[in-house]
């Protein structure tokens, strides 16, 4: 019993003389005595950079090429009226900020006062009465039922007149 307990004594001390060495991070200490000899390095700045050409989108007011083309015939072209004009002294309205085509029926509702039509567009869904403008081309609601709003625009023609052109906003089901 006694060799054994001396053959693992001996095992153990030649273990322990093994983690002792500094065989095994000479070459990392003479490393880091190079680099700890260098002269200290520059740290070049920071890249300048030109601040790139502004960009001013300007076919916002242009049709959407999205949207189909309308296509007439000069002969059938309608010819606008001199006494049709929008009214520049008129205040405008809040949705008249807005293309028309982003506003959609979502409802009626009726009081003591009158009926009204729902449109949702423009961040919200907004009361609209007969009268009440909306659109960029001076839109004038002219009658609102259950189904559909009735808008009456007024738009260039092209040759110095002004023409009154109908649209309508139906209900939007399901929304």
């Amino acid at each position: 019993m006694r060799r054994v307990y001396c053959v693992g004594l001996l095992a153990g001390l030649l273990a322990l003389a093994g983690c002792n060495s500094d065989d095994g991070f000479s070459d990392l200490d003479a490393y880091m005595n190079e680099v700890r000899l260098r002269p200290p390095g520059k740290i070049e700045p920071t890249p300048t950079f030109r601040p790139g050409e502004t960009f001013t989108y300007s076919a916002a007011n242009l049709r959407s090429p999205f949207s189909p083309q309308v296509r007439m015939d000069q002969a059938e072209r309608q010819q606008g009226s001199r006494n049709v004009r929008p009214d520049p002294n008129r205040a405008k309205q809040y949705l008249e900020g807005f293309n028309i085509e982003q506003f959609e029926m979502v409802g009626t509702i009726s009081n003591a006062s009158g009926s009204f039509a729902l449109l949702r567009g423009a961040g919200g869904v907004h009361r609209l009465k007969v009268g009440d403008y909306l659109g960029r081309n001076d839109g004038r609601i002219v009658a609102i039922s259950a189904t559909q709003v009735d808008v009456v625009e007024i738009v260039p023609d092209g040759q110095g007149a002004w023409l009154e052109r109908p649209r309508t906003i139906t209900l939007k089901e399901h929304s």
